[in-house]
């Protein structure tokens, strides 16, 4: 990228996990630009060549069983859909999400958002959501379960929220692979197939966030919960969808979709020529290209390069994720893992730009960097950007 003054930058945060296979990527720009000579909108009451093109792309890349697309606009936009048809087929109303989740901004998704800096004076959420509490790794400091990971899953979800908070039968349970406003934070091996368990068992739907890891972005899979073992029942997506232009989905299974049948839903600008166009062109070029092996590959060199920085700084309290979604999280005391102070991270991050390197900033303290770039970039991408980490918290 490069500023009104002629500076360049490396971009390591994708317009926060959306440009997916690069800024102006020449596949997905000349696909626009002839769909733009041939129709930009019409009612998706009335299926468009890309748009069905598209579906049956899309839902080729997830298991057999997700077979029904609907298209929305934004990520948030496809998290309240999920809950709508989550809420229809159980006839049930309460919803679960976890502590550290971030599941949107609109007024029912921010309720699945457990952050404090997510929620306004007053309150936009719905009633009916229910934030669980114990999140490993969250950086405030862990709960990690020791021994038996099913029986610590089962105590304080079942017993903690199913058992006490929620009327009967859950609607859903929300979850990211890794979360990732949160601050990159990855859960123990089979907690979330235990959390999956014990919904499904209660006859609730499992509903998996792939906003920010879907499309091969972990490297090992292209989708988040593949890696996991887990069988969703409704998976959102948006963000990296369609590198950029406006656009989510939400895919279900038949039976599930089949609630809605009676049921209006329409959503006027969602899967239009242009948005449905762009998407399908990047799916095109994460097969060209092999993006997917590119995240393992260089994202499997980055995180090895930034796991030196923990070890030489005191400041750098932890190093995590997986392909090209990673946090580094800062902090004041590595036994404690106290929060770095906002005005060091600020002077980091500063710094970081100021020497052309552009990350996020996340985790509910706001004190992990987050990387998470284009799936594009090379191996010397990588060594810039930690080099010019290490000089800004060295200096």
């Amino acid at each position: 990228l490069w500023d009104h003054e002629g500076r360049r930058y490396l971009d390591m945060f994708a317009g926060i996990v959306t440009v997916s296979v690069g800024h102006c990527h020449p596949v997905v720009a000349d696909g626009l630009k002839d769909q733009i000579d041939r129709l930009w909108h019409t009612t998706n009451l009335y299926l468009t060549p890309p748009m069905h093109e598209y579906a049956e792309k899309l839902t080729a890349t997830l298991p057999d069983h997700l077979k029904v697309c609907f298209f929305t606009n934004s990520g948030s936009e496809a998290n309240d859909l999920a809950m709508a048809l989550s809420r229809q087929y159980t006839k049930s109303f309460d919803v679960i999400s976890f502590r550290n989740a971030y599941h949107g901004g609109s007024p029912y998704s921010v309720g699945l958002t457990a952050h404090g800096t997510g929620h306004v004076v007053g309150g936009l959420e719905q009633p009916g959501v229910k934030a669980y509490g114990a999140v490993p790794n969250a950086g405030i400091p862990p709960s990690r379960p020791t021994g038996n990971v099913g029986a610590w899953v089962s105590a304080r979800l079942g017993g903690k929220v199913l058992d006490y908070s929620v009327s009967g039968r859950p609607a859903a349970l929300f979850a990211e692979p890794i979360q990732g406003v949160g601050g990159a934070v990855q859960f123990p091996k089979n907690f979330l197939k235990g959390a999956f368990d014990l919904v499904h068992e209660r006859g609730g739907l499992c509903v998996i966030d792939e906003v920010q890891t879907g499309f091969g972005r972990l490297g090992s899979h292209m989708w988040g919960f593949e890696s996991l073992g887990l069988r969703p029942d409704i998976v959102t997506m948006a963000k990296g969808i369609a590198n950029g232009f406006p656009m989510g989905a939400v895919v279900t299974t038949p039976e599930v979709a089949q609630a809605f049948t009676g049921t209006l839903h329409l959503n006027t600008y969602s899967g239009n020529p242009l948005a449905t166009t762009a998407a399908s062109k990047v799916l095109d070029v994460i097969e060209s290209d092999g993006t997917q092996a590119l995240c393992a590959r260089v994202g499997g060199r980055l995180i090895h390069e930034l796991a030196k920085l923990r070890d030489e700084f005191s400041i750098v309290g932890d190093v995590r994720g997986k392909g090209l979604m990673l946090g580094v999280e800062m902090v004041e005391d590595k036994s404690t893992r106290a929060p770095l102070n906002p005005a060091d991270m600020m002077e980091i991050w500063d710094s970081m730009k100021s020497m052309g390197l552009i990350v996020g900033k996340g985790g509910l303290r706001g004190n992990t960097f987050r990387l998470k770039p284009p799936m594009c970039i090379s191996e010397s991408d990588a060594d810039f950007a930690v080099a010019v980490m290490r000089k800004s918290i060295s200096d």
